[in-house]
């Protein structure tokens, strides 16, 4: 599966393609398929405790707000039976969802070292040639986690800073003023990038989980009677004992597992291997611990109307430990942000979002960048979510819903992929997969009561989002067609410079084009405009492929179609960031008898305009198509073309 560029229009046209998954922060740790590992490359201690920063943030924080927001969904006091069994559920949630089904399966279907929702979309799209069905639930999944990058870093950031009025009644005004002031600063040292601070993200992540280690075993300490909750007899027994009201409580649980997509999808981050290793050592014995602490303390007589989190801390050192919590919502939400970040980009990449200024913010690493519009609208949101929820209990019924459809739908996948890429059998798929799909189905459904309660906040950005990627990728089709309708084949259009004595002027004019064989719209518009064409003409077809990088070797073909006049093919992945004067070398390296020389680089530069009969796009869609298109970046930053060897060649096109 391919995806080829056509640089017309100041943009680029796409074909149908895949995309997408939650990207959180992106370490320089992998290295290239083609490349060898460097020299003292970290081992995996350190890559694990690196994963701590990057990784586990979400699912890190999460017993901030989980069983709080659980026991407080029962009505009264909760007796023995329902604390021990809302802690089994969570234990045994966090090891089914978060261990088994990510861990151990989903973390073994990657898509040359990448994981997540979009990278396992684009590699079935290889194996189904792309069925729209295995498109849809991609890219809708992937848009469900724009909706929860917005109320991350709101719910975290407000539930760390509420530790301020079990500490100092009187600061409890200034709480959610706190909470805006910290999000807005996270939010506006973005262009400056996180190389130096990110280094210290992994030993504080570190830090954290041995404290809430440590507190969950002062906790357990208090009730050591907590502990059988263990054996999944207790959850079972208070899920179908309590009826209806037992079900809604998974709405609840399913908060300690809302980062667990996170796992996935930084796998070619850091690898599957620290991933686990981080996992399995540190943050799941770490999570457990606490959520039995909390439990212990709740069976041992403290009240649930406070933060149950706070009260296994001691008394004196609740203040610095409030600061601890901060610091690691800011971490976890600074993943988020960098996360979406790494979300549009490969958005961009694959043809469903139009091109955005993207700003690389470091040297160290390619995860580091910025994109500034993602940036303010995610502000904009987490803000106003902030203020108008005003306690992270509100926000806990907006929270978990688009993480649970994501689930869902990622299991759907994954079913698809046992039967396409591990090539097992219908019915070992569906037993496995179908486990899975069950139990997110139920997390699902639970969720769903929360609609009114808040939870339409993400899906209705998840359909926005959904929406403007189709009808960017539909309008990108569009005008891709109407380009092709002035198909000239090679020979041909030399035939034409011929007979009508058409001057041939010293120098390289290189075209961009999406054609495969024929000569490039925006070459015909030069010699139209012009009447005068180079001496040395090089045509470059850019192409996204499906996986997330090439190798060098594999990078370019370069083929002499006539005398003077090359045809290239340039192969990128979805991960990369295009460099067109780097592939002119690499020409010029593999075929010494490419003599460049003087490179002008001719670019389309289209207006696109709606149709005056009803055969294109709907008007609306028309509308925003265009809307985006005049906003969205210049081809020549896009492909990091030198300014000053760019001619732009205008033209309307009809869409």
């Amino acid at each position: 599966m391919r995806w080829t560029m056509e640089c017309y229009a100041g943009r680029i046209a796409r074909a149908p393609t895949p995309l997408f998954d939650r990207m959180s922060q992106k370490a320089s740790f992998a290295t290239r398929p083609d490349s060898t590992p460097p020299v003292g490359r970290p081992g995996l201690a350190a890559l694990g405790l690196a994963a701590l920063g990057i990784v586990f943030g979400d699912i890190g924080t999460s017993p901030l707000y989980t069983l709080k927001t659980v026991l407080s969904m029962s009505k009264g006091t909760p007796t023995p039976d329902a604390v021990l069994g809302v802690l089994s559920l969570i234990a045994w949630t966090l090891i089914i969802i978060t261990s088994v089904k990510y861990v151990v399966v989903a973390m073994s279907i990657d898509n040359d070292g990448e994981g997540g929702i979009l990278a396992l979309m684009s590699l079935l799209c290889i194996k189904k040639h792309q069925q729209p069905i295995i498109v849809a639930i991609g890219l809708f999944g992937a848009a469900l986690i724009y909706g929860d990058g917005a109320i991350t870093p709101a719910i975290s950031v407000l539930s760390a800073v509420e530790g301020l009025n079990m500490a100092t009644p009187a600061l409890a005004p200034y709480v959610l003023p706190a909470a805006v002031v910290i999000l807005v600063a996270l939010f506006a040292i973005q262009p400056l990038g996180t190389a130096r601070i990110g280094k210290a993200f992994g030993p504080t992540m570190g830090l954290w989980f041995l404290a809430i280690a440590v507190l969950g075993i002062l906790g357990i300490a208090r009730h050591p009677a907590v502990l059988v909750a263990l054996n999944p007899f207790y959850g079972l027994r208070y899920l179908f004992s309590n009826g209806y009201a037992s079900f809604l409580i998974l709405g609840g649980v399913f908060l300690c597992v809302t980062g667990a997509e996170a796992l996935y999808a930084d796998m070619g981050h850091f690898g599957s291997r620290p991933i686990r290793f981080a996992w399995s050592g540190i943050v799941l014995p770490s999570l457990l611990l606490n959520y039995a602490g909390q439990s212990g303390i709740v069976l041992d007589g403290t009240p649930i109307t406070e933060n149950i989190f706070y009260r296994l801390c001691p008394e004196p050192l609740l203040i610095p430990f409030v600061v601890l919590a901060t610091i690691a919502t800011i971490i976890a939400s600074q993943s988020i942000i960098t996360g979406a970040f790494s979300m549009t980009r490969q958005a961009i990449q694959l043809g469903w979002l139009p091109r955005l200024r993207i700003v690389q913010t470091s040297e160290e690493g390619y995860g580091q960048i910025y994109v500034g519009v993602v940036n303010w609208l995610l502000m904009i949101v987490t803000v106003g979510l902030t203020l108008g929820f005003g306690k992270s209990d509100n926000l806990a019924g907006a929270y978990g819903i688009a993480v649970s459809a994501t689930m869902m739908l990622t299991s759907g996948l994954l079913f698809i992929a046992m039967r396409e890429v591990w090539g097992w059998s219908l019915l070992a798929s569906a037993a496995v997969a179908g486990v899975f799909l069950c139990i997110d189905a139920c997390f699902f459904l639970a969720n769903l009561v929360k609609v009114t309660q808040g939870g339409y906040v993400p899906l209705l950005l998840a359909t926005l989002v959904y929406g403007i990627m189709l009808t960017w990728h539909r309008g990108s089709i569009t005008v891709a067609r109407r380009l092709s309708e002035e198909i000239v084949s090679v020979d041909e259009f030399m035939r034409r410079i011929k007979s009508q004595n058409i001057p041939r002027v010293p120098g390289t004019g290189v075209f961009l084009t999406r054609t495969a064989n024929d000569v490039p719209p925006v070459m015909i518009w030069h010699v139209r405009h012009n009447q005068a064409l180079q001496e040395n003409l090089f045509v470059l077809n850019a192409v996204t492929e499906s996986i997330p990088r090439i190798k060098d070797s594999e990078r370019l073909l370069v083929t002499e179609a006539q005398p003077n006049y090359w045809r290239a093919t340039a192969r990128f992945g979805f991960m990369e960031k295009p460099d067109i004067p780097a592939v002119l070398q690499q020409a010029c390296s593999q075929h010494h008898s490419l003599a460049l020389g003087e490179v002008v680089y001719y670019v389309g530069h289209g207006t696109i305009v709606t149709r005056d009969d009803a055969r294109g796009l709907a008007r609306w869609q028309d509308d925003l198509y265009i809307a985006m298109e005049r906003n969205s970046v210049h081809v020549s930053d896009f492909f990091r073309l030198p300014n000053n060897s760019v001619v732009l060649i205008g033209r309307q096109v009809a869409i």
